[in-house]
């Protein structure tokens, strides 16, 4: 890390700086800072509150990015409140031990970098979620859950939403895994997501049931479930083309491949690559309920 100190004590900040510089850290050291000379980034910056308060208060603004310790003599509202106001993230009393900098520096740093992966990982899930329309679906808040669908990405985004309703965590655990019975057991207190549900045999859900009674579960299944002793919602997402390990009649591959395609070709086009004739299309349409979309 890049780490600049400014410390007017010259042997508190020469120690300090001895100490980054073994920790294998890149150390700048200044007493009284000139602003203007102060152009390089750093990730840490140590911020003696004997200068003064204005001139803390611009250094603050203009490492705005950067994780900023206040270095302190003494507590007041000049030398801590008002710093951390402007963005400063924590304080160290004069004098301290080292190794209570050393660690409050990697605790920032890694809250910084969890921060950023977390926001990242956000702005994933929104890309994923981004053509996922579950308005009006709804998720009762009575568990356990099985969502019934044709989209997991579907179910993923429908699971979120109760999780942040409910401001409850969420642990992933796939029905496929040999170890998910004792996964399931294991003390939890946010939700329990389960996939995979239409991969067990009868026997395994029964079991799976009555494991999941009284637990915070939402179970997923790409397939119609006849037989499920909790609450159930149904979501089928109109243009997708998951499959399951289902065999669809002719019919229901014929209007899911013209439901999914027909905004995409004309109808000449689309009988032609379904081997039909557009006669066979118009009567499929008629028949199967196939709304016409312009």
């Amino acid at each position: 890390m890049n780490i600049l100190i400014i410390e007017s004590e010259i042997y508190l900040a020469q120690k300090v700086v001895s100490r980054l510089l073994d920790d294998g850290h890149n150390c700048d050291f200044v007493e009284t800072p000139n602003i203007e000379n102060l152009t390089r980034d750093y990730d840490i910056i140590l911020l003696s509150t004997s200068l003064p308060s204005a001139l803390c208060k611009t250094i603050i603004r203009r490492y705005n990015d950067s994780i900023i310790l206040l270095l302190v003599s003494y507590i007041s509202d000049e030398t801590v409140t008002d710093p951390i106001k402007e963005g400063a993230k924590d304080y160290i009393m004069k004098p301290f031990i080292m190794d209570e900098l050393i660690r409050k520096i990697y605790h920032f740093r890694e809250c910084k970098s969890l921060r950023r992966e977390l926001q990242t990982l956000r702005e994933y899930l929104e890309f994923q979620f981004d053509d996922v329309d579950t308005s009006g679906t709804i998720l009762p808040t009575a568990f356990p859950i099985l969502i019934e669908t044709n989209s997991q990405i579907s179910a993923d985004k429908l699971a979120f939403e109760l999780s942040r309703k409910l401001n409850l965590q969420v642990k992933f655990i796939s029905l496929c895994s040999d170890n998910w019975q004792k996964l399931i057991n294991e003390k939890y207190n946010g939700i329990i997501y389960l996939t995979e549900y239409h991969t067990l045999k009868k026997n395994s859900k029964e079991n799976l049931n009555k494991l999941i009674d009284g637990k915070k579960c939402v179970v997923v299944s790409l397939e119609k479930e006849e037989i499920f002793p909790y609450a159930k919602v149904q979501f089928y997402k109109k243009d997708t083309l998951i499959l399951t390990n289902n065999i669809m009649t002719i019919n229901d591959y014929v209007k899911m491949m013209v439901e999914s395609f027909q905004s995409k070709y004309p109808d000449t086009e689309l009988s032609k690559k379904l081997g039909i004739s557009r006669k066979s299309l118009w009567e499929k349409r008629k028949k199967l309920g196939i709304e016409k979309k312009k």
